[in-house]
């Protein structure tokens, strides 16, 4: 059975469902992982363990021993609780998110900016002592960088690509660093989703998050593996991969000729200073200095008071 058993595995957690709420609206952005959220509040290991959980033993359980023993072994209040603050999140956020996103993008990639460099330090400072650890920072750092450049390729909309998509966007989800949102804007499926979500297109919904389940239950085991066996590699990896997609999230972007972008969505960008980009646009650089600052002790308050709940 998984450690995060021994913690109170019985109904609804409010601490935990807020967690979900923030893991969650950390999800929509693309850029920002849910993973990250978990992993800077303290329950990133009693998630993958409970979700290892989920497994034919648990099948086995509930036939044998009944519901409630079934429900114990998978750390089912943790879970519900989880699952039930993700998805009120994306719900009733995602349409507020995309307007902030539209109206305001300068601003709310500062803020993000800030989350997401307080969270590497957070993941650095756990990383135990080992040789050879900053090869593996660097190498997140190069794959968070070869993503931020690769450009979307044309996918058609249907059953299959639907469900293959949420497949791949609950792996990166998952993982501390790595944004699911960007994984599905890389396959043409982010504004497919969102209106989806906005809609209520529950047909859609139901594909997608069945996608979500399949990829989640194949990954987590070897996520699990690697967080008991190889902890150290694997932190350092989701530290440089924090570090390279500050590339991503870096609010002052321009198009490929020098123009603003029509679309906060668009993966036709690169990255500028505040003082080129002033030459489209005020880059309101203090207001985003302020968010930056903002988000990154943000980071470090949450983390604080997830330590002592």
């Amino acid at each position: 059975m998984p450690d995060s058993q021994n913690k109170s595995p019985g109904g609804l957690r409010g601490g935990i469902f807020l967690r979900g709420v923030a893991m969650g609206a950390a999800d929509i952005v693309p850029g920002v992982s849910g993973g990250t959220i978990a992993f800077i509040t303290g329950i990133y290991d009693q998630l993958i363990d409970s979700l290892k959980a989920c497994n034919l033993a648990a099948l086995k359980l509930l036939f044998s021993n009944g519901p409630a023993a079934a429900w114990q072994y998978v750390n089912g209040g943790f879970l519900l609780s989880l699952l039930l603050g993700i998805g009120l999140s994306v719900l009733s956020l995602a349409r507020g998110i995309s307007w902030a996103l539209h109206h305001h993008p300068l601003l709310m990639a500062s803020f993000f900016f800030g989350l997401i460099l307080a969270s590497a330090l957070l993941v650095y400072r756990q990383i135990p002592h080992a040789r050879g650890a900053w090869l593996y920072l660097l190498a997140g750092v190069g794959f968070a960088l070869l993503i931020s450049v690769v450009r979307p390729g044309e996918m058609p909309v249907n059953a299959l690509t639907v469900f293959g998509a949420g497949a791949l966007a609950i792996c990166a989800m998952i993982l501390p660093g790595i944004s699911g949102s960007f994984i599905l804007l890389l396959l043409g499926m982010y504004e497919p989703v969102i209106q989806a979500i906005k809609s209520l297109d529950m047909g859609m919904i139901a594909l997608f998050m069945l996608g979500c389940a399949t990829g989640l239950m194949a990954f987590v085991r070897l996520l699990s593996y690697l967080m008991h066996q190889h902890r150290c590699p694997l932190l350092a990896v989701l530290t440089g991969v924090l570090l390279g997609s500050l590339s991503i999230i870096w609010p002052w972007k321009l198009t490929g000729s020098g123009q603003l972008l029509s679309d906060e969505h668009s993966l036709d960008w690169h990255n500028v200073l505040p003082g080129d980009y002033a030459v489209q646009a005020d880059p309101q650089w203090l207001f985003c200095l302020g968010l930056m600052v903002v988000g990154f002790v943000l980071v470090l308050f949450i983390e604080t008071v997830a330590r002592r709940d």
